[in-house]
């Protein structure tokens, strides 16, 4: 993958807004409706080619689809694996149970959004069946994609898919993950093979701490997180890990996050992923001081770190300046200018029909990401970078 060789690059975590029509249609689908193909199939060209549009504009370097075509970020699996059905019944985040009247809110925001806490469940075997949608996909970004410096495609960790949609067929969580990382590497798979960086997104490495897994210790935690990145390289084996980022997030919601785990306990287990990049959130208020752990626990020589400079669950557009800093305080604990890209904090379309940031705010704060990228090249290259 490409690294910041004379200018700091500017990417994203993946995910951003939907148009309502189509928002709409991914949802119905997914409850079960029938949707035309057809209407559907334009709608996904139509958004793809807009939110490609807005990323250049912004200055995007390393773009991608924005995931228009899926309902949401992991729960898109049963297009292309079969054994799920049901309802998981998923658990709810120590956040919701503490602060019930947050959890209300949240409910009352999104309405009619997609299936988060009650996707499908596995109630068989957990098998790939269908690669036309990721090679449609994937031609699809390909054909549109370049403008941008580099493409790069989402796709689930076996752990967010067994932690949302949870097990009710397998001996034991530790099969489940392996039965999905041999189900998904056709997944992965597929990206790689199409020539766009694979982005594996994660989020249970640290989210499902105070969610799928709030009733261990931390010390039993720290074990799942081994099982959670063994099946991730069991997942991404035999691709260059050159080719491949990891996002790691907290979760993307605007909750108190006070039951978050430090990135200091996780950091030794996320640095035995086979990645050549980690994509880690630090602009959310509660993990803006987290640089220090890298500093204590360098950033492996083979590894780039994106770290996010934008928090995307705000409309609040960060100051250019504000966003330099953060870069430049990346640059500071890795140590080398080269080996960090500017990103976000998560997606800014996680679920269809769920975005905590309007539309039109979302393309102003990636620009002002690409503005603060100009401000911290000049000063780490001593000019503004070509």
């Amino acid at each position: 993958m490409l690294m910041s060789t004379d200018r700091i690059l500017v990417s994203h975590v993946g995910s951003l807004p939907r148009p309502e029509p189509l928002s709409d249609m991914l949802v119905r689908q997914e409850a079960g409706e029938t949707v035309d193909p057809v209407a559907l199939a334009r709608q996904v060209e139509t958004a793809t080619a807009y939110v490609i549009d807005k990323q250049v504009e912004a200055g995007i370097d390393v773009g991608n689809d924005g995931e228009q075509s899926r309902v949401g970020f992991q729960t898109y699996v049963p297009r292309c694996l079969c054994g799920f059905g049901g309802e998981s019944q998923r658990p709810p985040a120590r956040d919701q149970v503490e602060f019930p009247g947050y959890a209300r809110q949240a409910a009352m925001r999104f309405p009619h959004s997609a299936r988060v806490t009650n996707a499908p469940a596995a109630l068989s075997e957990v098998r790939y069946v269908d690669s036309a949608p990721i090679r449609e996909d994937a031609a699809r970004l390909r054909r549109m994609g370049g403008r941008f410096r580099e493409c790069f495609m989402t796709a689930p960790s076996p752990g967010i898919v067994a932690t949302t949609m949870l097990n009710r067929h397998y001996d034991s969580h530790e099969a489940y993950l392996t039965a999905l990382a041999k189900a998904l590497s056709h997944e992965y798979r597929a990206i790689h093979d199409a020539g766009l960086i694979l982005q594996i997104d994660s989020p249970d490495l640290a989210m499902e701490r105070q969610r799928f897994f709030g009733h261990l210790t931390e010390a039993e935690f720290l074990g799942q997180l081994e099982l959670h990145v063994a099946a991730i390289n069991l997942g991404i084996e035999g691709i260059p890990r050159d080719r491949i980022r990891l996002h790691v997030c907290w979760g993307n919601n605007d909750g108190p996050h006070i039951h978050d785990v430090a990135l200091a306990a996780i950091l030794p287990e996320l640095y035995r992923a086979n990645v050549g990049a980690l994509s880690i959130e630090f602009a959310n208020p509660r993990h803006q001081h987290e640089y220090r752990a890298l500093g204590n626990n360098p950033l492996p020589a083979h590894m780039l770190l994106m770290p996010g400079v934008l928090d995307t669950t705000t409309n609040i557009v960060e100051h250019p300046e504000v966003v330099a800093r953060r870069i430049e305080e990346a640059v500071a604990a890795v140590g080398d200018r080269e080996r960090v890209i500017a990103g976000t904090d998560c997606g800014f379309g996680t679920f269809a029909g769920r975005e905590y940031v309007a539309e039109e705010i979302v393309w102003v704060k990636l620009a002002a990401a690409a503005e603060g990228a100009r401000i911290a090249s000049r000063r780490l290259w001593g000019r503004a970078g070509g």
